[in-house]
């Protein structure tokens, strides 16, 4: 669908620039095949964090309430970067792993199917 909007000369600067999250970064993740959550959900997070602590901290506090979560086997979780296999070294940061400002990662549990199998 296309927007028009109503003002001849509609320019902004956006709020979600680099600049504006210090040495923080945006970042978006999505859970597929879990529609309990219709989207990625944004954190802000340190590119010096590793996977690890984004999984122990913005991943857990974000995705825990679902009731797959606690049987995810995390050696097994399939990573997408955006839209890119990425191979998770939990060791690592976020920026040796190629994370960036406003990037998407999106993570496949693949022996969970959602609540009662229904990719809920």
């Amino acid at each position: 669908m296309t927007v028009q909007a109503i003002v001849e000369k509609y320019q902004f600067e956006p709020l979600d620039l680099q600049q504006n999250y210090g040495e923080n970064m945006l970042l978006f993740i999505g859970w597929d095949h879990h529609t309990l959550f219709c989207s990625a959900h944004a954190f802000v997070v340190s590119p010096k964090q590793s996977l690890q602590a984004l999984i122990d901290g913005q991943i857990q506090a974000g995705f825990e309430q679902h009731p797959d979560f606690k049987h995810i086997d995390w050696s097994k979780v399939e990573f997408r970067l955006n839209r890119k296999l990425l191979q998770a070294d939990f060791s690592k940061s976020l920026e040796d792993l190629g994370f960036d400002h406003k990037s998407l990662l999106r993570f496949v549990t693949p022996d969970l199917t959602g609540y009662q199998g229904t990719h809920v």
